[in-house]
């Protein structure tokens, strides 16, 4: 009840701002109807995180739901929920474990993974139908990832009160595919395609977000150039990324632009630079960032050390395999660096609203990846923002930019495996993805040049006459620069750049083995309490194991002694001011 209660009494602050239109309609449908199972689908940067929060505290003010369950796709994404939450008064915990069975006293509820609840989902289950529970299926695709995580997903929530679906696009399913809790409708695709699409209870487009002001317009830059490479025969290859006359030479050309070693990356990063710089200066936007999108992480790391050298300025390196990643993403969001680099860590759900500019350096070409990875740079703060979209002027990404200038709503397709928390998005066919060794294929060199602006799926070289300077600060606004202007002021820009590039890339690298980015102490996280739980839990663990050192005693019996004394849960489920008292009852046993 006490839950219950401070929802009921913070509920009306919310976040400090009015709700929007589409998530006022929302919630009205959504209370009108009063359904067991919900799905929205709203395009990124839409709020569907705030529609969500609010309607789970709206859900428990009125108890007709004790707790909250929300599910996402990886790790950090838990701890912005969690936060988010936290901000309207809804205490979610963000590290709960499967090694931990009861949900822990002082919260209402916790936030999982796809990939924990397919662990355990009978423990799910326990954990979700023990009291009347509001599931949040976030980004619920990722319930198709695996049939194993849909079956998962079923078992674990087939018993919730309520079930909360969201996602940023529609997609398709396999009829013997089909995903828990949303319903289908004949899309009249071919059968090895799939015959079903997802059916919203309310959807929320691109179109609308655009036309509300909710997102970013996109500038979509395609950068074209030579690529040269040796083949299987050892015969040396020519190409260019916009005019390749075959898909496998297409593939290697645009294998080769993305090689560190080459001069078409350094290129991209430095028009991306000088985008940033544009939009910090004169653009309205003093804290602009960029994020570079590379294929894995020995490429991730080669472009950190290229836009050090380009920029001056070293980036953020976020690798999923980093245990840091989740740090380095808030300090990015919230930090004054210009660019990050990363591979799959910022494709889906990742809020960092000041990011503006995205250079595309990778091979995936997926339309789920594409959607999300630009949903990342979409989120408007105020009017006349727009976002810029640096890529490789090939076929595949161009038709996907094309479609998302078109309508940004179209159906996508769910991705096809997974492996732990992360989407395993291969960039490439099966037959494309036969190991290369280097005797097959080595790239060369790449040079690279702006090729055009793509607007309403039309492709404009900068042949419109020329910009005044005074309308530079225009670049990207709809409507205020046509189309060909743009195109004409990037196409200048690129020819100063080029002298610049090359200047940078005949200097020496005097850096040796770089040191990236220098990790910042950790910061004071109290205020919160889902984060105060977990460090009393740690203090209170170091604190045992004192008393155990000067008492010759187990850990395990100082643990049972404390809990006589201030009874309670074991500490991994017990409330804040269970550890707050058990805290102060092993200082007074020193």
């Amino acid at each position: 009840m006490a839950s219950a209660a401070r929802a009921e009494a913070v509920a009306p602050q919310r976040t400090g701002r009015p709700l929007r239109a589409w998530q006022q309609a929302a919630l009205a449908e959504y209370e009108e109807r009063s359904p067991k199972d919900f799905l929205v689908t709203a395009t990124p940067g839409a709020g569907k995180t705030t529609f969500a929060l609010t309607l789970a505290a709206r859900l428990l003010q009125r108890r007709e739901v004790a707790r909250v369950v929300v599910v996402c796709p990886t790790d950090h994404l838990r701890l912005q929920w969690a936060d988010a939450a936290d901000r309207m008064g809804i205490v979610l915990d963000p590290g709960l474990t499967n090694a931990v069975g009861p949900v822990r006293a002082g919260t209402q509820g916790y936030v999982t993974t796809y990939a924990q609840v397919a662990g355990k989902p009978m423990l799910h289950a326990a954990r979700s139908t023990t009291v009347k529970t509001l599931v949040v299926l976030d980004e619920v695709h990722h319930a198709g990832d695996g049939l194993s995580w849909g079956e998962a997903v079923e078992e674990a929530y087939g018993r919730a009160a309520r079930r909360l679906c969201l996602t940023g696009t529609p997609f398709r399913t396999k009829a013997d595919e089909r995903i828990p809790f949303v319903r289908y409708e004949e899309d009249g695709f071919e059968a090895e395609q799939g015959g079903l699409v997802s059916r919203a209870d309310y959807t929320y487009g691109y179109a609308d977000a655009l036309a509300d002001s909710v997102v970013r317009p996109v500038v979509f830059a395609a950068y074209t150039g030579t690529s040269r490479w040796r083949n299987s025969a050892g015969e040396v290859v020519a190409a260019s990324l916009s005019e390749a006359g075959t898909r496998s030479v297409e593939m290697q050309a645009w294998r080769t632009a993305l090689d560190p070693k080459g001069q078409w990356v350094p290129h991209v990063i430095a028009a991306m630079d000088d985008r940033i710089t544009h939009l910090r200066t004169d653009g309205g936007m003093p804290d602009a960032a960029g994020l570079i999108l590379a294929s894995d992480q020995d490429d991730a790391r080669a472009y950190a050390r290229i836009v050090r050298r380009v920029t001056g300025k070293a980036p953020e390196v976020i690798l999923s395999d980093d245990p840091k990643a989740s740090k380095k993403i808030e300090r990015f969001a919230t930090g004054s660096a210009r660019i990050a680099v990363c591979v799959r860590m910022i494709s889906e759900g990742v809020d960092v609203p000041r990011a503006a500019v995205l250079a595309w350096m990778t091979s995936y070409r997926t339309p789920l990846f594409f959607a999300q990875a630009v949903g990342r740079v979409v989120r408007a703060r105020a009017a006349h923002e727009s976002a810029t979209v640096f890529l490789p002027a090939v076929r595949p990404l161009l038709t996907l930019a094309a479609s998302m200038e078109e309508q940004r709503n179209h159906v996508l397709p769910p991705p096809k495996t997974v492996q732990g928390d992360e989407l395993d998005l291969e960039p490439l066919s099966a037959e494309e993805r036969e190991p290369v060794t280097a005797q097959q294929f080595e790239a060369l060199e790449a040079d690279a040049r702006f090729a055009h602006v793509l607007h309403s799926g039309t492709a404009h070289t900068g042949s419109g006459g020329p910009v005044a300077a005074e309308d530079e600060e225009f670049l990207g606004i709809p409507g205020l620069l046509t189309p060909e202007q743009t195109a004409s002021l990037l196409a200048r820009r690129d020819d100063e750049l080029r002298l610049r590039i090359a200047q940078r890339a005949s200097a020496p690298d005097d850096t040796g083995e770089l040191p990236l980015v220098q990790d910042h102490p950790d910061e004071e996280d109290a205020g919160r309490s889902w984060r105060d739980a977990a460090e009393l839990r740690r203090e209170v663990n170091r604190l045992v194991a004192r008393v155990a050192a000067r008492t010759s005693r187990p850990h395990g019996v100082v643990h049972t002694e404390l809990r006589k004394h201030v009874p309670g849960p074991p500490s991994a489920s017990a409330s804040v001011d269970v550890l707050r008292a058990r805290r102060e009852r092993l200082r007074t046993m020193l």
